[in-house]
């Protein structure tokens, strides 16, 4: 049996393109639900920014290890601290992909954590609030 990482699509009437710069903005949706603070960019390969969040309880530095414009952008989580895990380190290693793809005149954006799977003790907590991201913040960010 194969482990199914974390993932969510959906889609939206916006072009390859836009969807694209608008999630290389991370600071823009990434934000909003539990008081985060963002250092550093996102822009090109090998950037690297942190997000801290829910005073404290939740770091985590990501560099951007695969961009591809209006296809692909990857995110390797380089360091993790979650206070509320028992391993706080448990992103460590984990990545971080967004695919982008076309349908008609469609935008399909499917959203993986690899690494984040009901193995590991973050899922159940980090599955609902990667939802909460992706589907109220950047999802208003692109409509």
């Amino acid at each position: 049996m194969s482990i199914q990482h974390f993932s969510i699509s959906f889609v939206v009437d916006r072009s390859t393109d836009e969807v694209f710069n608008i999630i290389k903005e991370v600071r823009n949706w990434w934000a909003g639900l539990y008081n985060e603070q963002f250092e550093g960019k996102s822009d090109k390969k090998d950037d690297e920014f942190s997000f801290r969040a829910g005073n404290g309880a939740h770091y985590s530095r990501q560099r951007l290890t695969e961009i591809i414009p209006g296809k692909r952008l990857v995110w390797l989580v380089t360091e993790s601290e979650l206070n509320f895990l028992k391993n706080r380190s448990e992103w460590t290693g984990t990545k971080i992909i967004f695919d982008i793809a076309k349908n008609e005149s469609q935008t399909v954006i499917t959203f993986t954590h690899e690494g984040l799977n009901p193995e590991k003790e973050c899922f159940n907590s980090c599955a609902p609030a990667w939802k909460q991201y992706l589907t109220g913040q950047l999802l208003s960010s692109l409509q």
